[in-house]
């Protein structure tokens, strides 16, 4: 690709689990990437291999205060996304979702980029209809633990559709469900990382509620290619559209599949369900493979033995 026809494309949050892939895809295509991040979740191993490439840069910035580039493109992906994280400084976490938003958007409205938006399945709540689609609006509780998280991407979506709606911003709005793969920080609190880990230093897994909650997982790599699909969507297609794999299992499931892959003698324990943890998760993503020709490819235990691969490699360092 000749110098002067690469898209400027900037990844917010770009050197966190899904950002840094991001990253990698989009520097393997020919783009100029500016990949920027605060660190607060973030860490730099995940974009180190990337940092001697002549079309990536690294921005240190904190997206709660306004910053002025030149771009073609914008994936919105900064957000503390795992509940012990987004937990920690729940303030925090709603100013990134907002004030992050509502800067993107006008750097996005200021030099006429395309901005793409990083949801979440979290705006369903603990949703009351199975699988969820996007028309579903979702029982979320607006005061609750998760509600910094889970409202705050709420707010970012309304900020989205307005600023389309009054100053015709270019935009893509993607709700991303459970997503696994390396580069998972591994005190995240999420159900695979936690459960590797255990498994892999043979202490016991945890295990919340009867675990006979279900969740959908899909492998990092269908999901971003999902997202640059929507990127890459005829301008009319906005959104909001699922990604995320429809694969049901119980959380039980994902812990003995856990065990057997790793080889671990680890116990199974149960605790307490938190509040407003979802019984139900999947996605619908009939409007995504119709729209993107998208579907997920890496079944879940494929998937899983990457994962363990990469965590295998953490917990010998």
């Amino acid at each position: 690709m000749n110098l002067h026809q690469r898209k400027r494309v900037l990844v917010t949050g770009g050197a966190g689990f899904l950002g840094s892939h991001l990253c990698d895809r989009l520097v393997a295509e020919g783009s100029e990437v500016l990949c920027l991040d605060n660190f607060y979740t973030g860490a730099r191993v995940n974009i180190s291999h990337l940092l001697g490439k002549s079309n990536f840069e690294l921005i240190r910035h904190d997206l709660t205060q306004p910053i002025f580039l030149e771009v073609d493109e914008i994936y919105n992906l900064a957000c503390p996304a795992s509940p012990i994280h987004y937990q920690y400084n729940p303030v925090k976490t709603v100013k990134t979702c907002i004030m992050g938003a509502i800067h993107m958007l006008g750097l996005a409205k200021r030099v006429k980029a395309k901005i793409l938006q990083a949801s979440t399945s979290e705006v369903y709540g603990d949703p009351a209809v199975h699988p969820q689609s996007e028309t579903y609006w979702g029982n979320v509780n607006p005061i609750g633990q998760r509600s910094c998280y889970d409202e705050g991407k709420r707010c970012a979506e309304t900020l989205f559709f307005d600023y389309h709606r009054q100053n015709r911003v270019n935009i893509r709005v993607v709700r991303i469900f459970n997503t696994y793969g390396p580069r998972m920080h591994p005190n995240d609190g999420r159900v695979v990382s936690n459960f590797i880990v255990q498994a892999l230093l043979g202490q016991d897994i945890t295990v919340f509620g009867d675990g006979s909650q279900t969740r959908s997982f899909c492998y990092v790599d269908d999901l971003i290619d999902g997202m640059v699909r929507m990127m890459h969507a005829p301008d009319e297609f906005i959104g909001p559209v699922n990604l995320g794999n429809p694969g049901e299992f119980t959380i039980l499931e994902l812990a003995e599949k856990i065990v057997t892959l790793t080889g671990s003698r680890s116990r199974i324990i149960f605790h307490p369900l938190p509040q407003d943890d979802p019984l139900q998760r999947r996605p619908d993503i009939s409007l995504a493979e119709k729209k993107l020709g998208w579907t997920p490819a890496v079944k879940l235990e494929q998937g899983l033995k990457r994962t363990i691969a990469y965590f295998k490699t953490l917990t010998q360092a």
